[in-house]
C-alpha cells in the first residue's frame, strides 16, 4: 500500500455524515415531499429521482462561458470544499500549469457552503456540492451552467453520471467521487461473512458499531429486514425499523460511531456499519506488522445496498470561469483522478477504476475489492433522497429515541 498517505485522519467521516444529515435538512424545506417527487410550488425546485429525473431550470441573466476562451492569468483561484478533500499535490500541479494560486475555503456542512455562496462580496470558483442540493442551488442561481467543450474528460466517467438522474444533461455539474454504504470487519475476527447479520452477531458483541447517522443506520434496519423503503414518510414503517434497532442494544452492546476507519483496524471494532472509503482508508492506520489483509468490507451482491456519490460545480460568483472549466476536466482525468483517490480515499466514480485495477495498482487488497463502486453496483443499489420536513423529524426522532435507550 505504498502509494496511501499515512498521515491525516481521511476527511470522510465528517463530511460523510454532514452528506447525508446535515445537508439534507439545509433542503428539504425548499424541496417538497418524497411522496410527490413534484416541487412545491412556492420554490420550483426539481426533486429529482433515479427513476424520475428532472432538468434544472436555465436562466437568461446567468449565461454559460462563450467557447474557446482563454483561461485566466495569474492570481487565486478559489475552491470551496470539505477540509481535505481534495489531494494537495493534484492541487499545487494545476496551479502550477496555470500560473495561479490555489486556495481551499472549507466547509463542514452544505448548509453552511450555500451561506458563504450567498454572503455579499464573497466569490468562489469551484464548489464540491452532494447532489440533493444542486437543484436548490441551481434555482436560486447560486450556479454558473457548464460549457463542456471545455470538459472533455467527462467522457471519462460513469456512463450514468455524464447525464445524471439529479442533473439531467449534466447542465450544473460533474460527478466527483462514490461510495456505498456496508459492513467493515476484521477478517481475522469473522470466521462466517454473514452480511448485516454481521451487527445481530452476538459473537461481536461489543466491539459491533453503527455509523451515527439517523438515515443511514435506521436503512441499514430496513434493508436487513428485506424492505428497500429507505425514504419512506410512513410512521409506522419508520418506528418499525427503529424497533429492530433497539434490537441490537441488549443484543450486541451496539456503539455508535464515525471512525470506522480507525477502529477496525485497530481491532475496537470487530464489524462496523461503514462507508466504503473508510475502509480503503482503514488500510493506513493499521498497526505496525499487521497485514492488510485482515480488513474487510461487505456489500450486497443484489439491490439491497445503499450507493451515493459527490459532486463539483461552478459557482455564478466564480470570477475565473474557464479555469475552473479546465480544474474540473483536470479531476476528470484518468490518471489525475486515480492520483487524487489515493489520498482522499474515496474514489473517482471513473470507469477506469475497477477492483481487478485497484488491486493490481495496490490501491486496495484482494480483501477489499468489494469497497471498490462500479457503474452496475450504482445502478442496481438504493439511494437516500431528500424527503419532505415532517418525514425527516420522523426520523431524527426515531433515530433519538434509539440513542436516548442505549
Amino acid at each position: 500500500m505504498g502509494s496511501r498517505r499515512e498521515t491525516a485522519m481521511p476527511p470522510s467521516i465528517d463530511r460523510r455524515k454532514f452528506l447525508l444529515v446535515s445537508a439534507l435538512a439545509s433542503v428539504t424545506a425548499a424541496c417538497g415531499s418524497d411522496r410527490s417527487r413534484r416541487p412545491s410550488a412556492a420554490s420550483a425546485v426539481p426533486l429529482s429521482r433515479t427513476d424520475s429525473p428532472a432538468a434544472l431550470p436555465l436562466h437568461d441573466d446567468v449565461p454559460m462561458i462563450a467557447n474557446g476562451l482563454s483561461p485566466e492569468k495569474g492570481g487565486t483561484l478559489k475552491l470551496l470544499n470539505y477540509a481535505e478533500y481534495i489531494s494537495p499535490d493534484v492541487v499545487k500541479k494545476f496551479g502550477k500549469e496555470h500560473g495561479v494560486e490555489v486556495e481551499i475555503t472549507t466547509f463542514n456542512t452544505q448548509e453552511e457552503a450555500i451561506a458563504k455562496l450567498r454572503n455579499a462580496g464573497a466569490s468562489f470558483d469551484v464548489w464540491f456540492p452532494t447532489p440533493d442540493v444542486i437543484a436548490k442551488a441551481a434555482v436560486g442561481k447560486l450556479l454558473q451552467p457548464l460549457n463542456k467543450t471545455y470538459i472533455g474528460n467527462l467522457g471519462n466517467a460513469w456512463p450514468q453520471l455524464q447525464n445524471p438522474f439529479y442533473d439531467e444533461g449534466a447542465r450544473y455539474s460533474v460527478p466527483y467521487n462514490a461510495y456505498t454504504t456496508g459492513v467493515g470487519y476484521r477478517a481475522d475476527k469473522v470466521s462466517d461473512v454473514t452480511g448485516y447479520d454481521l451487527l445481530w452477531n452476538p459473537a461481536y458483541k461489543g466491539k459491533a458499531y453503527l455509523i451515527d447517522d439517523p438515515r443511514e443506520a435506521l436503512a441499514l434496519a430496513m434493508l436487513k429486514n428485506g424492505s428497500i423503503e429507505i425514504n419512506t414518510e410512513d410512521p409506522a414503517k419508520i418506528a418499525q425499523a427503529g424497533a429492530w434497532l433497539t434490537e441490537l442494544v441488549g443484543l450486541m452492546n451496539i456503539k455508535i460511531g464515525l471512525t470506522a476507519f480507525q477502529y477496525v483496524p485497530e481491532g475496537q471494532a470487530t464489524v462496523h456499519h461503514c462507508w466504503s472509503g473508510d475502509m480503503i482508508n482503514a488500510q493506513s492506520y493499521l498497526p505496525k506488522g499487521v497485514d492488510a489483509d485482515v480488513i474487510g468490507y461487505w456489500y450486497p451482491p443484489d439491490t439491497t445496498g445503499v450507493v451515493g456519490t459527490d459532486s463539483i460545480a461552478i459557482p455564478r460568483s466564480a470570477t475565473k470561469p474557464v479555469l475552473a472549466h479546465l480544474l474540473l476536466n483536470h479531476l476528470l482525468d484518468n490518471g489525475i483522478g486515480q492520483e487524487n483517490f489515493s489520498y482522499t480515499g474515496y474514489q473517482p466514480a471513473l470507469t477506469v477504476i475497477t477492483p481487478e485495477k485497484m488491486v493490481t495498482d495496490e490501491f486496495v487488497t484482494d480483501q477489499l475489492k468489494t469497497a471498490i463502486v462500479t457503474p452496475e453496483v450504482y445502478a442496481r443499489s438504493q439511494q437516500i433522497f431528500q424527503i419532505s420536513p415532517a418525514g425527516d423529524a420522523l426520523w431524527n426522532d426515531t433515530w433519538a429515541k434509539f440513542k436516548a435507550g442505549q
